[in-house]
């Protein structure tokens, strides 16, 4: 069964006064409980595109759906509240408490005491932020990386069906920008919520998102597909061109080790060295391969979960793993751009595209 659809861009187009278009006839479904990352160069449309969702900015034609309900007739005030944002800078209050920043929302839709106070408790234990410490802090209190968890936190005050991110982890280190990545990871894992992603960085996007959607100039789409299909079969070469180099790399990162990429456990050498677990990312058994003595013969064993070995993997089986992953992640090389009917849209409905 087809993932129920949340947010429908249909022909969505936004042109400026000077005659600049920003995006072009987009049209995008996204899918519920998904991260759609929303990748592209400088000038491509893509925050563009995610402000117009909750009405930032203006569509100059087309429509924008929210669970059914056309956006651009709603209030943009109470729609903003029902739609969580966070943004490169995070925004947060720098006069009131971590505690006031996160009870933002909920004050203001009437939310009695005891119940925000329950809410602000279970959202900063959400992001790693114990209430006992943190709440009474003031921003600059806190280093770059907690005001963005507090960001994160006031934007799922309410549990919005949607989450908005425009270049969240941007003005973070390296080193913390990855901790950052793995812990809204988790935390979009614990609530189910939708998420569109603007990124500039497809490492990020590749991480992060269940689909990547491509951007060029001007706001078309190029193609929206799971990462692995994005990096292995790039529709145009717009998209090769954004990618870039290293697409092999960022493979190794999003395939697993399967049962058909092994050989026989017998010809282990003894002792044998540190294993690898099926189901494994390739990236670590890349490095575990890498890293084997010479006495080795170039062959990790392979264990499942309780522990007893299943196999043997060697460079050429993490090589015939890659190329598994790219077969299945597309029909082949330069494919079309994936199309994902809208739920419950005829085909033949008179002005109606179906959107991506």
């Amino acid at each position: 069964m087809a993932a129920r659809t949340v947010i429908e861009l249909d022909s969505v187009r936004k042109t400026y006064g000077d005659g600049t278009v920003a995006v072009n006839e987009l049209s995008l479904a996204v899918r519920e409980h998904e991260v759609l990352a929303l990748v592209g160069p400088s000038g491509c449309g893509k925050s563009t595109t995610l402000r117009m969702v909750n009405r930032l900015v203006e569509p100059t034609s087309g429509r924008i759906l929210l669970n059914g309900e056309d956006v651009t007739t709603a209030d943009p005030v109470a729609l903003r509240r029902r739609i969580g944002y966070v943004i490169q800078n995070v925004g947060l209050f720098p006069h009131r408490t971590v505690e006031a920043n996160i009870s933002t929302v909920p004050a203001l839709l009437g939310w009695d005491r005891r119940r925000t106070r329950a809410r602000v408790v279970e959202l900063l234990d959400l992001v790693g932020l114990p209430a006992a410490t943190y709440a009474k802090r003031y921003p600059h209190e806190l280093s770059g990386g907690e005001r963005q968890r507090i960001g994160v936190a006031r934007a799922l005050a309410t549990d919005p069906p949607v989450l908005l991110m425009d270049e969240p982890f941007g003005a973070v280190d390296p080193e913390f920008r990855r901790h950052l990545q793995t812990e809204f990871q988790r935390i979009q894992r614990e609530t189910g919520t939708t998420v569109i992603l603007v990124t500039h960085d497809i490492d990020e996007a590749a991480r992060l998102g269940d689909r990547i959607a491509v951007l060029s100039r001007g706001g078309k789409l190029e193609q929206v597909a799971s990462p692995l299909a994005v990096l292995a079969h790039p529709a145009s070469e717009r998209v090769r061109d954004f990618t870039g180099e290293g697409a092999a790399s960022r493979m190794l990162a999003l395939a697993c080790v399967d049962r058909a990429d092994l050989e026989s456990a017998d010809r282990i050498v003894q002792p044998a060295p540190a294993p690898v677990r099926l189901g494994a990312r390739l990236t670590d058994a890349f490095e575990a391969v890498a890293a084997l003595p010479g006495s080795a013969m170039g062959r990790v064993p392979v264990v499942e979960e309780s522990g007893d070995v299943v196999g043997s993997l060697t460079a050429d089986g993490i090589l015939g793993a890659l190329r598994r992953a790219a077969d299945a992640a597309g029909t082949g090389q330069g494919a079309p751009a994936v199309q994902d009917a809208v739920d419950g849209v005829p085909e033949d409905e008179p002005g109606r595209q179906p959107a991506v």
